[in-house]
C-alpha cells in the first residue's frame, strides 16, 4: 500500500484532580493511575545503557559510514559482464556473458559454466531481485523477454511501467507479466508498493528451456502472450499505469533472461543487456569509451597490487576515451558540491603508454567535468600517485572518471576518493553527517560486532597498518569486502566521541594474535606492538576494556554440546591470552543463550570467572517487546544465582533485532529499555541493531537501521528518537512506580532527589491517567513534555525526513494528583522538578 502520511499533534491534557476510580471516564478516554514512590529507590542506572551497534551490514560501514566514496576499490570484484551503465541493479547477484557460455551464479554456491551460445543474464536466487532499464520511460507499446530457469524457485517476471522502484519485495509501481517456477502459470499483477492480482490462466511448458513472454498495452488494456500464442487479455479498471520503465524480476528463484525488445512508436529496438566480450570490467565499475579509442578491459590476476585483481585498460585506437568510471554505492552516485575539495589517491602501473591518465570528477553521462587532474609519466611498476579535486558545481549524481585519450596499456588497483576539512568527521576516514548523527543520537556505548566477524577471515592483523596494503578478505555478508575500515578506525571514532567502545573478534584467531591485539591496542610505546602503534599514528594507547569472543555462537548449530564445548575452548584460551597482557580487560562470551537447556548450565560453569558477561540478544520489532526481555532477564539472573551465589557474571544486551524501523520498533525499544533500566545493575549495555543503514539498501531483512543515509544525506527513524530521549533524560536512580492500567512505566529521579523522570510506553488507545507523585513535593508546576508518536508503520522518508520525531513541550500541571492523557502509539518522558 502507499504510506499514509499522518501528523503529530500537540499533546492535550487535562489540569485538574479528581475521581480515581478504574471505571471513570473522562472526555470519552478511559483512565489509568501511574503511582511514583520518589523516595524507594529501586536500583541505580548505568549510564551505558544507552548503546548501538554498527557492522558491515547493508553495508552501513563500507558504503556509508567509512568516508570512501569509491565502492570496489581494489577491484576483487569479477567482471559479470551485466550491461549496469543501462539496467539498474536492486539487489540479486546478476552475472552475464556474452558470446558461447553463461556462469550460473551464486555468492555462496559453486559456479558452473554451460554452453548456451546466446546472450543470456543469469541471477541467483534472491527473495526479489530486479534490474530496471533507466534510459528511457515507455508508454504503449510491445514489450517482450525470453526467460529460463536454472534452480528451485517460485516465479520469473517481466515489468513495465515501472516507477518509483527500490529495494524490497513489492517497492515498485508497475505491471508485473510472470511465469511460474513450475511452467503451469502465466500471470498479469499490479504492483503499486504493493501487489493485486488482475489476471492469471494455466499454461503448460518445459520451464527449463527458453520461454518468450510478452505484453502488448494501449492505455489501460493489456494483451499477453506465451511463445508466441495469445495467453489472455484484460483491462486495469481502476487507475491504470500509462507509463514508465521496462525491468525484469526473480521471485525466490535461479534464472536467465536474453532478447528484450521494445516496440512502441512505430520503433522496434532490442535493448541491451550484456557487455561486449572485450569489456571485463570489474562489477562495481564502468566502461568509458568514445571517438576511435579502440578499448578493451580485462582483469588482471596476476599482478594486482593488493589482493587478487587489478583493472586493465588497453587504448589502441588513434583518438577519443578509454577508461573506467565508479558511481559508489549500488550506483547512485558520488554527491558533488562547487567548490567541494576531495582527495583521493591510487595505485597505477602502465606499458607502452604514451600519454597521461585523466581522474576527473564528471557528470553521470560523461559530459561535464567538475573537476579533473592529469597524471604524468606512469611508471612501469605499481606506483601511489595522489591527487586533489575541487568541483566548480554541484551534483548529486556525479561519478569519478580515470580515462586515457592516446596508446597504451593501464593498470589500475586501490582507487579512493574522500572527503577533506568539514567533510571529514575530526579529521578521521569518516562521513562527518554520519558521525554527528550518532553523538546526536546521545549515544554512550558502541558495539562494532556482529555475524561479520564471524567469516574466517576476519583478522585483526590485517586491519591495521598501511589501509592500502591491508588484505581485502571474503566477508559474510559481501565477499568482497574491504579492510580500509576496522577495529582500530572504530577505536578511534570512539576516543574522538568519548563513547565506550567494544568489539568482537572471531574465534579462530589464535591466541599468539590476539596477545599481540593487546599489547598494540593497550601496550606502551615501548612495546614490540605498541611501537606499532605509535608508527602508525597513535602514540596513546587506546585503553580498551571490553572484547567480546565471536558472535552469536552456536546459534546455528541447534542445541549441541558438541559445539557449546568447542567455542568453551575457544574462549578459554583466547581471554587467558589476552588477560596475560592486560588483566583488567573486561570479557563477553557470545554463547547463544537457550532457555531450558541443560547447556547453559554447562557454559555458566566453564566460564564463570572468565567471562564478565553473557551476550543477550533480544526482540524488537514488538511494541511491548521489553514485557518479554524483563522475564529473560528475570530468568538469567535468577539461573546464574542458583547455579553459583557468589557470581559476578552478568548481562550483556548487545543486539536488540527485527525487521522494522518504524514507531512500532520504536516503541518495542522503548519497552526494552524499561526492562533494561528494572535490570541495570545486571546489565553492561543495551546495544539496537542495526545503528546505520544505506538507503534502499536491504538485501538481507535486517532492515532495521536507526539511521538512514543516501549518498549526500542522513536522517533518522524514529527508534533513533526513541534511544536519544532516554539518553537525554538520564537520571542515575530508577525509583517504585505502580501502574493499575495497560501503559508501560519506569520512574528515574537524580541523585539529589530534586529532579524525577517518567517514561511511559502507551501501545494502546489515548487514556487520561492519574499521576500519583509521592514524596515528590513542592514541585514545580510547569514540566518538560518529549513525546514520540504516529501510526505505528509510521516511518521517515528521504522527502519527509523529519515528519516523525519527538516533540518537545512544557505544560503546567496543577495539584498533587494531576491528570494527563497519553496518546495512543505513544513514548512520552515527562520531567518534573522541585
Amino acid at each position: 500500500m502507499k504510506p499514509l502520511i499522518f501528523f503529530i499533534s500537540a499533546v492535550t491534557s487535562l489540569l485538574c484532580s479528581c475521581s480515581t476510580s478504574k471505571q471513570h471516564m473522562a472526555n470519552g478516554l478511559p483512565r489509568t493511575r501511574i503511582t511514583i514512590n520518589a523516595n524507594q529507590i529501586e536500583n541505580k542506572i548505568n549510564r551505558l545503557i544507552y548503546g548501538s551497534n554498527i557492522e558491515d551490514v547493508n553495508h552501513e560501514i563500507y558504503g556509508g559510514f567509512y568516508d570512501q566514496r569509491i565502492f570496489g576499490e581494489s577491484f576483487e570484484e569479477p567482471a559479470m559482464g551485466v550491461n549496469f551503465e543501462d539496467w539498474r541493479r536492486y539487489t540479486g547477484y546478476w552475472t552475464g556473458k556474452d558470446g558461447t557460455v553463461a556462469i550460473i551464479p551464486g555468492r555462496n554456491t559453486t559456479s558452473e559454466v554451460r554452453m548456451n551460445g546466446l546472450h543470456a543474464i543469469p541471477v541467483e536466487p534472491d527473495h526479489s531481485a530486479k534490474l530496471i532499464y533507466d534510459p528511457k520511460e515507455f508508454g504503449d507499446g510491445s514489450f517482450e523477454v525470453e526467460m529460463r530457469f536454472s534452480g528451485k524457485g517460485e516465479s520469473g517476471a517481466l515489468l513495465v511501467h515501472v516507477t518509483d522502484a527500490s529495494v524490497g519485495n513489492d517497492a515498485f509501481n508497475g505491471y508485473e507479466i510472470s511465469l511460474s517456477r513450475d511452467g503451469k502459470k502465466v500471470s498479469f499483477g499490479k504492483h503499486v508498493q504493493n501487489f493485486k492480482l488482475l489476471k492469471e490462466t494455466a499454461v503448460n511448458v518445459d520451464p527449463e528451456v527458453w520461454n518468450r513472454l510478452k505484453v502488448t498495452l494501449r492505455g489501460p488494456e493489456f494483451m499477453v502472450y506465451i511463445n508466441g500464442v495469445q495467453a489472455f487479455s484484460g483491462k486495469d479498471e481502476h487507475l491504470p499505469l500509462l507509463k514508465g520503465k521496462i525491468g525484469l524480476r526473480t521471485w525466490q528463484s535461479a534464472m536467465e533472461f536474453r532478447n528484450v525488445k521494445v516496440q512502441a512508436n512505430n520503433i522496434q529496438e532490442s535493448l541491451n543487456l550484456v557487455k561486449a566480450p572485450e569489456e571485463q570490467i570489474s562489477y562495481n565499475w564502468d566502461g568509458i569509451r568514445s571517438g576511435q579509442s579502440n578499448p578493451s578491459f580485462s582483469i588482471d590476476q596476476r599482478t594486482a597490487y593488493n589482493g587478487k585483481n587489478s583493472q586493465m585498460i588497453n587504448f589502441s585506437g588513434i583518438s577519443g576515451k578509454a577508461g573506467i568510471s565508479n558511481s559508489g554505492l549500488n550506483r547512485w552516485g558520488i554527491a558533488v558540491r562547487e567548490n567541494q575539495l576531495f582527495q583521493g589517491r591510487m595505485y597505477l602501473k602502465a606499458e607502452n603508454l604514451i600519454g597521461p591518465v585523466t581522474i576527473a570528477l564528471e557528470s553521470a553521462d560523461g559530459s561535464k567535468t567538475y573537476a579533473s587532474q592529469r597524471l604524468n609519466e606512469i611508471t612501469t611498476s605499481w606506483k601511489k600517485y595522489t591527487f586533489a579535486l575541487k568541483t566548480n558545481t554541484t551534483d548529486p549524481h556525479a561519478k569519478l572518471a580515470i580515462y586515457l585519450t592516446s596508446k597504451g596499456k593501464l593498470w589500475v588497483d586501490q582507487v579512493v576518493l574522500m572527503g577533506t576539512g568539514d567533510d571529514q568527521f575530526k579529521g578521521l576516514p569518516i562521513r562527518a553527517d554520519i558521525g554527528k548523527a550518532l553523538v546526536n543520537q546521545g549515544l554512550t556505548f558502541l558495539r562494532y560486532a556482529g555475524t561479520m566477524v564471524n567469516s574466517p577471515e576476519y583478522k585483526f592483523k590485517n586491519m591495521i597498518g598501511d589501509p592500502d596494503k591491508r588484505p581485502p578478505y571474503r566477508g559474510h555478508w559481501n565477499w568482497y569486502t574491504t579492510n580500509g575500515f576496522g577495529i582500530e578506525e572504530f577505536l578511534k571514532f570512539c576516543e574522538a566521541t568519548s563513547i565506550t567502545p567494544c568489539f568482537a573478534i572471531n574465534i579462530y584467531e589464535t591466541p599468539q594474535d590476539v596477545y599481540d591485539m593487546v599489547e598494540y591496542l593497550n601496550g606502551g610505546e615501548e612495546t614490540t606492538w605498541g611501537a606499532l602503534r605509535t608508527k602508525n599514528g597513535h602514540p596513546k594507547p587506546y585503553g580498551v576494556k571490553y572484547i567480546e569472543i565471536g558472535n552469536e555462537e552456536v546459534i546455528f548449530n541447534g542445541d549441541s554440546k558438541e559445539a557449546y564445548e568447542e567455542y568453551v575452548m575457544k574462549f578459554k584460551l583466547l581471554s587467558a591470552a589476552m588477560k596475560q597482557k592486560d588483566s583488567t580487560l573486561k570479557f563477553v562470551h557470545a554463547a547463544w543463550w537457550r532457555p531450558g537447556s541443560p547447556n547453559m548450565e554447562y557454559v555458566f560453569r566453564e566460564l564463570n570467572g572468565k567471562a564478565d558477561f553473557w551476550d543477550l540478544h533480544v526482540d524488537g520489532d514488538h511494541p511491548k517487546a521489553g514485557l518479554e526481555t524483563d522475564k529473560q532477564l528475570t530468568e538469567m539472573k535468577r539461573l546464574f544465582k542458583q547455579w553459583d551465589s557468589k557470581t559476578q557474571m552478568k548481562v550483556a544486551v548487545f543486539e536488540e533485532n527485527g525487521s522494522r524501523h518504524d514507531l512500532q520498533r520504536a516503541l518495542g525499544h522503548a519497552s526494552n529499555m524499561n526492562a533494561i533500566r528494572k535490570h541495570s545493575e545486571f546489565i553492561l549495555s543495551s546495544c539496537p541493531a542495526n545503528a546505520l543503514q544505506p538507503y534502499q539498501q536491504n538485501d538481507n531483512d535486517w532492515d532495521q537501521g536507526q539511521l538512514f543515509f543516501s549518498n549526500d544525506r542522513v536522517w533518522a527513524m524514529p527508534p533513533f528518537y526513541s534511544q536519544k530521549m532516554q539518553s537525554n533524560q538520564h537520571l542515575p536512580l530508577r525509583v517504585q512506580s505502580i501502574v493499575d492500567g495497560d501503559l508501560d512505566v519506569t520512574a528515574t529521579r537524580s541523585e539529589d532527589g530534586n529532579t524525577l523522570v517518567v517514561h511511559v510506553v502507551n501501545t494502546g488507545p489515548a487514556v487520561n491517567t492519574l499521576l500519583e507523585l509521592n514524596n515528590f513535593d513542592n514541585r514545580k508546576e510547569k514540566i518538560e513534555i518529549a513525546l514520540l508518536k504516529g501510526e505505528l508503520n509510521s516511518v521517515n522518508r528521504l522527502q519527509h525526513p523529519e515528519q516523525y520525531k519527538t516533540i518537545y513541550s512544557q505544560m503546567k500541571l496543577r495539584g498533587k494528583s494531576p491528570i494527563y492523557s497519553f496518546p495512543s502509539n505513544s513514548f512520552t518522558i515527562l520531567k518534573f522538578e522541585k
